[in-house]
């Protein structure tokens, strides 16, 4: 098995006119940052290709942070085609940010490898808007993704207290139970991450360490 990890970021850099977002950097950073120390090799992809859209909000950081390294990576990702397969990696990873709303649920690249790593039983980590690339993924049955799973994603909650409800194509959590999913919301920006076989997501900017470290644990030991 391959030994590398292709992470998938948005390219959306919008909500509204003049209202920039993108990825979270954070989401990315440390998961990115923990892969590396493991000793995995990564590679970042996004539906366009090119330069990652930063959410500007994200950038006011921890100057501890990973990003020299996470930044670079982010400058030239490759674009989410045909090409990219499952054969060629041992984990597939989806960070947040609010540009995932628009642009991962209908794209057919997210939705192909998304399906390939369920039924392969290969793992697949998500964090805080991330799991909306389970939204449009469908089993070979035509079974949704999501259904009958357990899983943590951005709660309404949340989202209410960022005051984008509005602003939003759905709301993830709604969206997720609609599709069957059986989504296990904890308390505001706690960290709080769920594992359903070689399904580990988690529910916001603050779990993101910890799903990287159940996704290592998977992957060097088949156990979280």
């Amino acid at each position: 098995m391959s030994q590398t990890i292709l992470m998938v970021v948005t390219s959306h850099d919008e909500i509204a006119p003049g209202h920039a977002t993108g990825l979270w950097f954070e989401e990315f950073a440390i998961p990115y940052a923990r892969f590396r120390e493991a000793g995995f090799e990564i590679k970042v992809a996004s539906p366009k290709g090119g330069p990652t859209p930063l959410d500007p909000k994200s950038l006011d950081i921890d100057p501890s942070f990973p990003t020299v390294a996470a930044q670079q990576a982010l400058s030239d990702t490759i674009p989410l085609d045909e090409n990219v397969r499952h054969e060629s990696y041992s984990a597939l990873f989806f960070p947040g940010g609010h540009g995932t709303m628009f642009d991962l649920p209908e794209n057919p690249h997210v939705q192909r490898l998304v399906t390939e790593f369920i039924e392969h039983e290969k793992v697949l980590g998500a964090v805080c808007h991330g799991p909306a690339c389970l939204v449009g993924a469908m089993l070979q049955d035509g079974t949704p993704v999501a259904k009958g799973r357990r899983i943590a994603a951005f709660s309404n909650a949340e989202e209410r207290a960022v005051e984008l409800v509005d602003a939003m194509p759905f709301l993830l959590e709604d969206r997720l139970r609609e599709l069957g999913g059986d989504v296990d919301p904890a308390e505001d920006w706690s960290d709080h991450v769920v594992v359903d076989g070689m399904l580990v997501t988690g529910q916001n900017p603050q779990s993101s360490r910890s799903v990287a470290e159940a996704m290592v644990r998977l992957l060097r030991h088949g156990d979280t």
